[in-house]
């Protein structure tokens, strides 16, 4: 998984930073998992929610201000340890 995370902050690095960056999940719609999403973003954040046809899964879209690469990566990292949860 780690070749993911150096190909995305070799891609990342070429931008200029601080900057907004917008990020994507799509994890079970439980209140838990969303919240476990959630808690990596800051009270500043936006924050969209969308549910699946079937409400079976929530699209979580982000957009937040990152001082850096490592930031987004950090935030990768973590959320990627939650169980049902795909980055887009």
């Amino acid at each position: 998984m780690s070749d993911v995370f150096d190909s995305l902050k070799e891609k990342l690095q070429a931008e200029e930073w601080p900057a907004v960056y917008f990020f994507k999940f799509v994890c079970p719609n439980n209140n838990e998992t969303v919240a476990k999403v959630v808690a990596n973003f800051n009270s500043e954040s936006e924050i969209t929610y969308t549910n699946s046809r079937n409400d079976k899964y929530v699209s979580v879209s982000v957009k937040e201000l990152m001082l850096d690469v490592d930031s987004i990566i950090s935030i990768y990292k973590n959320v990627s340890k939650l169980k049902g949860v795909i980055a887009l």
